[in-house]
């Protein structure tokens, strides 16, 4: 069971860098870092001193800081949700809750490999700003706006980790957690270069189409109850290369 819940971890962590790795999130990434910090997006492109540095990664930490508030509230208010529905049914309530999830995953993903297409579902709704935000408070509440505003390619991948956290309340939180420090390790990561942001939206619709090929995959094994299997399997894969280089 523990090897089954680690594998739906690992997954939530990748469902994160999806989201940031996304075509509606990376091409306006250089764009967020130009408004939070007040630096235009030449000169964050450009070549950067300590100082310049430590100012963007700092705005970028704060503003991850009120994405992770809205994101973790979210999957925490889910799980209890989660916890209710499985009280109130009796039985098999858990094979139900996990069968309803694996449907939806399936169909999200064929959303984020663009194979469905719903306009009411995609569009995007996001809270603006008139004025630039006053310094580094200003950027935790941007972040908290961009998180609540659910820029249309996050919106199926963050919906299917609810889902799943819903099915699962007693790892709900966990799973919404490693969403979030996937969405950040790629913006802090790019932060630091932002020069390979260009690269990276060249192949964004290909890392979707494979991404959700991926979520797809995942929602069939939910479906069929094969995670703890898998699970196994890969678990003793490790074991034995493990063992394998001790002797």
């Amino acid at each position: 069971m523990i090897a089954a819940v680690d594998i739906t971890i690992w997954l939530a962590l990748g469902a994160g860098i999806l989201s940031f790795l996304s075509p509606c999130t990376l091409p306006i990434f250089p764009a967020y870092l130009s408004y939070i910090t007040g630096m235009t997006v030449k000169e964050i492109r450009g070549p950067q001193e300590i100082k310049v540095r430590r100012k963007l990664l700092t705005h970028a930490i704060l503003f991850l800081l009120g994405v992770s508030m809205i994101f973790i509230g979210l999957g925490v208010g889910v799980s209890m949700l989660g916890q209710w529905v499985q009280g109130l049914l009796s039985g098999q309530s858990g094979i139900f809750l996990q069968r309803i999830a694996s449907i939806f995953v399936i169909i999200m993903g064929l959303f984020v490999a663009g194979w469905l297409e719903w306009k009411g579902l995609m569009k995007e709704k996001r809270f603006h700003f008139n004025k630039k935000p006053v310094g580094y408070l200003g950027s935790i509440f941007v972040g908290m706006g961009f998180a609540a505003g659910w820029t249309p390619c996050i919106g199926p991948i963050f919906a299917s980790i609810l889902v799943i956290a819903g099915s699962n309340p007693t790892q709900g939180a966990i799973y919404t957690i490693m969403y979030v420090i996937g969405f950040a390790i790629p913006f802090l990561v790019l932060t630091f270069f932002i020069g390979s942001t260009k690269w990276l939206v060249r192949y964004s619709q290909k890392i979707m189409k494979v991404g959700g090929a991926v979520m797809i995959a995942m929602g069939i094994v939910l479906f069929t109850g094969q995670l703890a299997s898998i699970s196994n399997f890969l678990l003793k894969l490790v074991q034995d290369s493990w063992f394998a280089n001790l002797g």
